[in-house]
């Protein structure tokens, strides 16, 4: 498999396990409804890691693409009667959309001044779903959200165990996905974007083209999994398009590392089964959350994914330490 930075790879197998997590996690958990959660955040955690893997760019605004995502599938499927996939697909196609036309303004400034726009459009957005109450329901969400038949009639999702299904089925076509882009043409001029923009551009390439592209397509998944999240809780709380959920996923992105389409599963994973534990037994777990993120930037720059592979690499036999 090919990882987002070139010397850093993990095993092979990585696709295989992600499939099979896919499928255990129902069992393994306690809840059908915390492995949905875990899914749907690990493809949106794999939109900010795209990002700062692939093109090194830090964006605050993974969440306005998140909330775009959940709002446009909810009002199709509430409102005007859609099934559930053709939903889903518009509601990450107007988050690419979305993304694609906020790049055009922002991919031309660098460093600070990226995040600050980022984080400025994700603000807008926010105030925009309170202004659009008639549409969006404001304070209150849109409640209400029904389930309907997957395409045309076929395939239903009454039961948490199928609404998983499908849940999961999404997850692993995004992990797919991204990992294609990352082993492609198009992937390497990103990361020779990342290393060394100038000298891409000097090669030829049309660097601001290729990252409103990135952006897009992180957009797009983000939208995603914001659609899938629709469908998980079958209603759109308001604080899907906060701020908060933007720094939630770059946190999720940066504990699990930024060096492969997988490591975004071992981040949400890690994140939400920490919330779930320790939540119940201190208000203030995030407290704890800030410190373990402290030590993993400090000790372990890969993330999770990172220091995993370096354990691998080391134990593996037949292998050299670098």
């Amino acid at each position: 498999m090919s990882a987002f930075r070139e010397g850093g790879r993990f095993p092979d197998l990585s696709t295989a396990g992600v499939a099979v997590a896919l499928v255990a996690l129902p069992f393994v958990l306690p809840t059908v409804t915390l492995a949905s959660e875990l899914v749907v955040f690990a493809v949106a955690a794999m939109s900010c890691a795209f990002l700062l893997g692939m093109v090194g760019l830090l964006s605050f605004g993974q969440g306005l693409f998140f909330g775009i995502g959940a709002y446009v599938s909810a009002i199709l499927l509430r409102e005007h009667g859609w099934a559930t996939l053709p939903a889903v697909a518009v509601g990450a196609a107007a988050s690419g959309l979305a993304a694609g036309m906020l790049a055009v303004l922002a991919v031309g400034r660098r460093g600070v001044y990226f995040v600050m726009l980022t984080l400025a459009f994700a603000q807008m957005g926010y105030f925009a779903m309170l202004a659009l109450k008639d549409y969006t329901g404001g304070e209150n969400g849109l409640t209400g959200v029904p389930r309907p038949p997957l395409l045309g009639g076929l395939g239903t999702l009454a039961t948490a165990e199928t609404a998983y299904g499908l849940l999961a089925l999404l997850a692993f076509a995004a992990f797919l996905l991204v990992q294609r882009v990352s082993a492609s043409p198009f992937g390497s001029v990103l990361r020779a974007i990342r290393e060394n923009e100038a000298r891409a551009e000097a090669l030829g390439y049309d660097v601001r083209a290729f990252k409103i592209a990135a952006f897009a397509l992180a957009g797009m998944l983000g939208g995603l999994a914001g659609a899938m999240h629709t469908i998980f809780l079958g209603f759109v709380p308001p604080n899907v398009i906060e701020l908060e959920i933007s720094e939630r996923l770059i946190i999720m992105a940066i504990i699990g590392g930024t060096g492969a389409p997988a490591a975004p599963f071992l981040g949400a994973g890690f994140y939400v089964l920490m919330a779930d534990l320790l939540s119940s037994l201190w208000p203030r777990w995030l407290m704890l959350v800030g410190f373990m993120l402290i030590a993993i930037v400090l000790f372990m720059r890969g993330g999770l994914w990172g220091g995993a592979a370096s354990l691998f690499r080391r134990l593996r036999p037949g292998r050299t330490r670098s």
